[in-house]
This record gives structure tokens, sequence and C-alpha cells, in this order.
């Protein structure tokens, strides 16, 4: 297998791969989109809403904030969020305080409501490991394939819970491991 890198940021990764199947890419997209786990908000209290808005509402904007999501956490770990606004203006994903320095949320300026005068948004949220196989809350990015001449020309764009570059990784390592899984089933039932 041939790579060629063409663009490296941590949200965008683009590069020219050749002497890899069809069937190999389009598992590292699958698994890419999909099975790495990342931080979600999923679970949101309210305290304090007397805003326009239905507080089912106003959890799924803040469901959908992308968590930076670093290694070393394992599934079943949850974090939790705060977010205390009375002043008029709008609330960006900024207010969202983690209660661990390391998972924060990956990007501060998404709008998730505007306050008026008198108004206040007080709640607690908690963020989760989960896959996108559950919801698009958990995704932590899109990876597309085309043809290129004899490879395939592949870009990966990260929403901000890891850096494009560790999506592909992840995904690589999970194909090995489920390779892995597949030969010691294969090899038992030889026996």
């Amino acid at each position: 297998m041939q790579l060629e890198v063409s663009k490296s940021t941590d949200k965008e990764l683009s590069f020219a791969a050749s002497g890899v199947s069809v069937a190999l890419m389009n598992a590292l997209r699958r698994l890419g989109m999909s099975s790495i786990p990342v931080f979600g908000i999923d679970k949101v209290t309210f305290y304090e809403n007397d805003t326009s808005l239905f507080d089912e509402y106003v959890a799924n904007r803040i469901g959908l904030v992308p968590i930076k999501t670093p290694e070393g956490y394992k599934a079943g770990e949850s974090i939790l969020f705060s977010l205390d606004k009375s002043t008029p203006g709008t609330v960006n994903s900024k207010a969202l305080k983690s209660s661990d320095a390391k998972v924060a949320v990956a990007n501060n300026d998404i709008p998730i409501i505007k306050l008026s005068e008198g108004q206040q948004l007080r709640l607690e949220a908690q963020a989760r490991l989960g896959t996108a196989k559950e919801h698009a809350r958990f995704q932590p990015g899109l990876i597309a394939y085309g043809k290129e001449g004899d490879g395939f020309a592949v870009t990966v764009e990260s929403f901000g819970q890891m850096k494009a570059k560790e999506m592909v990784v992840r995904a690589a390592e999970m194909i090995g491991e489920k390779l892995g899984e597949l030969k010691e089933a294969v090899k038992k039932e030889k026996e």
C-alpha cells in the first residue's frame, strides 16, 4: 500500500491510496464514521428554563455539540457539564463547563439559544462514550473516497472530537482487531 498525503490539518486529511482494495477502503470508511467511540451529551437535567424553547429542544441542540474525546476513557465513564446563564444574548457552546479539563466542547462558537431580558437557563448535562450506530451525536466525522487512477482519493473531515488523522488510525486499528478475532475463531474451528 502506498499513501500520498496532500492535506493534513486537525480537522481535515486528504490522501491518495494505491495498492488497496475497495473492500478495505469501505471498511475504513464505515468503521471511521460509525464505530469509533466518542463523547456525546445524552442526558440533560434542567433546573431553570424560562426561555421560549421546550427543554427537549434545548437538550437536542446541546446533544449535537461535539465533545473532545482524548484516548484513555472507557465505556461507561461519563463526564458532567454545567450551564448557567441569565444575561441577554446568544448562549454559545463555550457556556458548557466540563467537570474534566481534558474533555471539553470541540467548538466554542456553536449557538445553543438566545436569551432575552429576564430569562435564565440552568442545567447539568452528562456526556458518555458512544458510537454513531446509536445516534449522530456520537459520530466523529466523515470519510469519503473516490477512484483516482489505480487507487483512491480519500478525504477525512473531523467534527472536532479528535484529529482527522486519529480517526483513520483508530479505524485501521479496529480493522486489525476484527481480523485478529476472525483468525482466532478460524483456528479454534480447525481444532
